[in-house]
């Protein structure tokens, strides 16, 4: 192997091959798939989480111009090996087949569907009201449990307790769910935009009885992942409406079809408490969490190995609505509330919040709690991006009347600290600036690696001021950008600024954690400006504020 230093390639920018086929509009992406005889398809499903199929009037969508044929379809009828990339399908659907997307769209409002409820649909507040059962309810073993939290926390000086909350989101990829399937008696070709090919062509050849060797999966270009097509239920739908209609079709998503079907970032509740020594020393820390469909919590992660008495506890609540990974899984709502709480621990202390921060980094690197082997996360590395964001964005100097917010996180083995500054117009913020100083080992693309942090700033930024999906009786309610708020180009920061750490290290992940951490820098520097805690996202439509 090549010696670091002696590398030409990597380390050096190098811009995307595609790119002027991108912006020019030339075919790449599923969507773009046109194949000799192909038919469009489309499908229709459930109102509502946790309806089932009954019935349906189909008679005039099929007279309708251009349809070929209307059909109820069993993505996984019984006996399918399902892989874990078919966690979110619905299985009972109806396909309608026809020459054009517009003429699909006409038969789909033709078409009378009818639905079995079950009695217990769930509502907004609903699953709210559940998860904040679980954060009462006690769990049967902690998932992390060093020294004695609770007797620690009642003889502390200083205590406080908050609880931070977030919706259900959608991944709202620019391009909707699409796949291309030809399947006839003896091999299936399948291509689309997919991130886990090898799981969608097992399930195939379960579902279609067809031997591995005898399925093609093809992969284009993709329109926007997030996580959304790691699950690839899509891809089987297409296969099966194919086989069904012995014909090659494209299935393609309505915007209202991808929005609505699922496969949601779950929504979450966390409560944080800490306690200080009479000398403003954190002595106490505890999270738990619960999370629709998920546990949420990272037990292992900072300020694990800081604190003598550190306690960890996580809870799932189960839904009908379902769910999936969506941009740096867990950590995109955890970052936000962990850093705003610790910047409002910092308060109750008196002490620059990236100073405390430090404080606790030097502590779990000079005397660390329990055995530091079992801590996710690497004291010095992540202390290094906070000293240099401290230092990039000038930290205690003068700062033109801006708030000011900070935020360090470490996720997916790479470590981002953010300084943040903004003003308010009203409740919404107008970020000026982003300074991100990010250690992820070697920088293989410099500029493909700047797109990264950038994108992932714009997400999380816009992701917890603006967007949230809620239900009732089961149903979304918001199924189009009209109603699915997502942040504009006037609301993206002015400027963001990037700094990677040169040490030399293997590198690590990149396409997620630049995201969440920002969410807590755009939390603490709305305090800043406003005086108010922000404990529930979207941070727009925040009631539950303290002043």
């Amino acid at each position: 192997m090549k010696d670091i230093k002696d590398f030409t390639i990597i380390g050096t920018d190098r811009k995307n091959v595609d790119g002027p086929k991108i912006v020019t509009g030339k075919p790449l992406f599923g969507i773009d798939v046109q194949e000799e005889g192909m038919l469009t398809a489309m499908i229709v499903h459930p109102e509502a989480f946790g309806q089932t199929y009954k019935s349906m009037d189909a008679e005039s969508a099929k007279s309708m111009p251009g349809i070929v044929d209307v059909f109820p379809i069993d993505v996984y009828p019984e006996g399918v090996e399902k892989q874990w990339s078919d966690g979110g399908g619905i299985p009972q659907l109806v396909a309608i087949v026809g020459e054009s997307t517009w003429q699909c769209m006409q038969a789909k409002k033709a078409l009378k569907v009818e639905w079995e409820s079950p009695s217990d649909l769930e509502s907004t507040e609903t699953y709210e009201a559940d998860l904040a059962k679980l954060l009462d309810t006690p769990v049967e073993a902690p998932a992390r449990n060093d020294g004695d939290f609770n007797k620690a926390f009642r003889g502390a000086a200083k205590t406080i307790e908050r609880t931070y909350s977030a919706p259900f989101l959608a991944h709202n990829t620019m391009e909707p769910m699409n796949f291309y399937a030809n399947v006839t008696a003896d091999k299936a070709e399948v291509k689309g935009p997919i991130q886990t090919p090898e799981f969608l062509e097992k399930t195939l050849s379960s579902v279609l009885g067809l031997p591995i060797d005898k399925i093609d999966v093809g992969m284009t270009r993709m329109g926007g992942g997030f996580g959304r097509r790691l699950y690839g239920h899509f891809g089987v739908e297409a296969a099966v409406i194919s086989k069904k209609a012995n014909a090659p079709i494209k299935l393609v998503y309505t915007r209202e079809d991808d929005m609505t079907q699922g496969t949601y970032r779950p929504a979450y509740k966390v409560r944080f408490k800490a306690g200080l020594d009479k000398d403003n020393n954190l002595v106490a820390w505890s999270v738990k969490g619960a999370g629709t469909n998920d546990d949420l919590v990272f037990e292992n992660r900072f300020p694990a190995g800081a604190v003598d008495n550190y306690l960890a506890e996580k809870a799932s609540l189960q839904t009908k609505i379902t769910t999936g990974a969506w941009r740096a899984p867990r950590s995109n709502f955890m970052a936000g509330a962990e850093q705003s709480f610790m910047d409002e621990v910092a308060e109750l202390a008196g002490k620059d919040p990236i100073e405390f921060r430090l404080e606790l980094f030097d502590r779990a690197i000079n005397d660390p709690v329990g055995n530091p082997e079992q801590n996710d996360y690497d004291p010095e590395r992540y202390a290094g991006v906070l000293k240099l964001v401290k230092e990039k964005a000038n930290w205690s100097g003068a700062n033109d009347g801006k708030a000011r917010g900070v935020s360090a996180y470490y996720c997916h083995n790479s470590y981002v600290a953010q300084v943040l500054d903004l003003t308010m117009e009203g409740n919404k913020p107008m970020v000026d600036k982003v300074y991100c100083a990010v250690d992820c080992g070697i920088v293989i693309n410099p500029l493909s690696a700047k797109n990264q942090i950038e994108g992932g700033v714009v997400d999380g930024i816009g992701h917890a001021t603006y967007s949230q999906m809620t239900f009732k009786d089961g149903v979304p309610e918001q199924q189009n950008y009209d109603s699915y708020r997502l942040i504009r180009n006037s609301e993206a920061p002015k400027v963001i600024e990037s700094y990677f750490v040169d040490n030399g290290i293997d590198p690590t992940g990149l396409g997620e954690p630049s995201l969440p951490p920002v969410i807590g820098a755009l939390a603490n520097a709305m305090y800043k400006a406003t005086g108010k805690r922000y404990y529930s996202q979207p941070f727009t439509l925040d009631r539950e504020v303290v002043g």
